[in-house]
């Protein structure tokens, strides 16, 4: 098989298990678990996440080096997250996901933020908002992978209009979360308040994204294109 085609199905198998296999799970863990298996929920995530990455090594066997990095990358952003712990609304892992995503893939993206979430969590604590946590921002890590790839995100006042996106999109994901379990279901009168309630956290996660993604996305950028230069890994 052609290797642009070989990509091409890769990225519709992804796009297919983060835009509807994995809300679906989260959907199914909430209605029909009632949120009692959310441990359960995690790691199906976890798995599904690991899927489309495997489909890179179709052909070839995975490198070491190639796991050790996202796990490397992952480890940084679940203790930028512990470092940050007095400050709630400042984390900088939202751009350490992303930048992953930028310079190594959609994939490596989005399993660089579920694992932050699950793994990090053992710190503040799971439960049931731990699966919501997980997928916003591996889907952060998966759209910053796919605009990586067009080459938009080398501009500085893109990656800072992705920061204050990547602020929003986190936000109201754990909104959602936010009006069920305050109301025992979804509602538009529950996520409206939630929303409100949060509009503080918000702008200044947000700005605190835009503020990380700047600082970091050239030092880490630099350091993870010199490893894919280097080794080969995730070309």
């Amino acid at each position: 098989m052609p290797r642009n085609v070989t990509i091409n199905l890769r990225m519709i198998i992804s796009s297919i298990i983060f835009f509807i296999i994995m809300p679906l799970v989260i959907y199914l863990g909430v209605t029909v678990l009632e949120d009692r298996k959310y441990y359960f929920v995690s790691i199906v995530l976890v798995l599904l996440a690991c899927v489309p990455f495997f489909l890179r090594f179709e052909r070839r066997r995975p490198q070491p080096r190639e796991i050790l990095t996202i796990a490397v990358m992952a480890a940084i952003s679940v203790a930028g997250r512990c470092l940050f712990v007095v400050t709630p609304a400042i984390k900088p892992v939202t751009a350490i996901t992303a930048i992953t995503g930028i310079s190594l893939g959609a994939e490596a993206g989005f399993i660089t933020g579920a694992t932050t979430a699950l793994v990090s969590n053992f710190f503040f604590g799971q439960g049931p908002w731990t699966p919501f946590q997980m997928f916003t921002w591996g889907m952060i890590g998966f759209i910053a992978g796919l605009l990586g790839k067009t080459g938009i995100m080398q501009r500085k006042i893109l990656l800072a209009l992705f920061g204050v996106f990547a602020g929003l999109f986190f936000s109201f994901g754990m909104d959602i979360w936010g009006a069920i379990s305050t109301a025992g279901m979804f509602s538009k009168e529950a996520f409206i308040a939630a929303i409100a309630s949060a509009l503080p956290f918000t702008i200044i996660y947000a700005v605190s994204n835009v503020i990380f993604l700047l600082l970091l996305a050239k030092p880490i950028g630099e350091k993870l294109e010199r490893l894919k230069q280097k080794y080969g890994i995730l070309q």
